[in-house]
């Protein structure tokens, strides 16, 4: 198993920019592929990218892609999201997740964090 910590949520303005942080220990975890979820108020949870263990491969949705930027340095642990030009459709809680598959299935990720708030306002 592999624990994780996000951090870095919080309010901002349409089109302002946030960096989303995440935190892990445990299993090794230059082994896994690392996964940023969301979960907006009444909807389910949906994907919103996804890097390989190496950090060559990253993956977006369709409505996250050109705006976000997911990153991993493996040396500290650490898993980013950098996210800009928001849009307050992007209010929602944001959940790191850890698997042994780079996929856009929350199914494929065994390990969650317990999210941090991201606030978009107009």
């Amino acid at each position: 198993q592999v624990q994780l910590v996000e951090s870095g949520g919080g309010l901002v303005q349409a089109g302002g920019s946030l960096r989303l942080s995440c935190a892990a220990s445990g299993r090794t975890f230059s082994s896994y592929a690392m996964g940023w979820f969301r979960r907006a108020p009444g909807k389910e949870r949906e994907f919103v990218a996804t890097i390989s263990w190496s950090g060559g491969g990253t993956y977006y949705a369709d409505s996250v892609k050109g705006r976000f930027t997911i990153s991993r340095d493996n040396a500290k642990n650490m898993v980013y999201l950098q996210m800009n030009s928001l849009k307050p459709e992007d209010t929602a809680v944001y959940y790191c997740a850890a698997g042994f598959v780079t996929s856009g299935s929350d199914a494929d990720f065994g390990s969650w964090g317990q999210g941090t708030q991201v606030t978009v306002s107009s």
